[in-house]
């Protein structure tokens, strides 16, 4: 049989993963954002990945996360690594525990469900932290998303980034008490934060917070004044 292997061609004027080289990426949390990101970053020809998570798949997760019926059951990060693997050919390195705190480097996304959890996350393990090129984080619900882009030492990303946290109960729930989400909200979602890490690397000026409508087609961009 002989090897296959990706033809990235098409997108190397853009984004060139040979000079991205070794960069690590890691990515926390693997639910509606977090799974079809590390697919689109692995299609992109990053190879050094790593996703924590703790969480199995669950029927309500099918919709709108990258899994399928097959994988109901089995950890996430297990489930996304055999599904990166046959579509890419890259093994991502996988943590099937929760992260507390632990040394980031390269690009950190922070896809968690909970503020709370955000919070301890950045305080602990970003805030401040050189060897953290940059921190995107997104929110989402149905019909809107919001992506965050940080630079973890600059004291004025610092102060606006945690001026817009908000409690855990002000998230965007059904009638039945569960979050929100819909499968194409998750993939612009995670589009939009896979195209951070390019931008950033080709050295593109960043938008600081990045407002996504997809109901009526809109994006609003801010930048954090320095």
């Amino acid at each position: 049989m002989t090897n296959q292997h990706m033809d990235m061609r098409r997108h190397m004027d853009l984004f060139d993963p040979y000079k991205f080289g070794d960069t690590p990426v890691t990515v926390i949390g693997a639910g509606a954002t977090g799974s079809w990101l590390v697919l689109q970053l692995a299609k992109l020809g990053i190879t050094n990945i790593t996703v924590w998570d703790f969480d199995v798949v669950e029927e309500h997760n099918v919709p709108n996360q990258l899994f399928g019926l097959n994988d109901i059951g089995k950890p996430k990060v297990e489930a996304l690594k055999q599904i990166v693997a046959e579509h890419t050919g890259t093994e991502i390195n996988i943590k099937n525990e929760k992260f507390t705190r632990g040394r980031l480097r390269g690009y950190v996304f922070l896809m968690v469900d909970s503020m709370t959890a955000r919070k301890d996350i950045w305080e602990t393990s970003i805030k401040g932290k050189s060897a953290v090129k940059l921190l995107v984080e997104p929110r989402m619900g149905l019909n809107e998303a919001r992506v965050y882009n940080v630079l973890p030492t600059n004291l004025t990303h610092q102060k606006q980034y945690e001026a817009c946290w908000y409690p855990d109960d002000e998230a965007e729930v059904s009638a039945c008490g569960t979050s929100q989400t819909v499968i194409t909200t998750a993939i612009l979602t995670s589009a939009f934060c896979a195209r951070q890490l390019i931008n950033h690397f080709n050295d593109v000026e960043l938008s600081n917070e990045i407002l996504i409508d997809p109901m009526y087609n809109n994006i609003y961009e801010t930048r954090w004044e320095m």
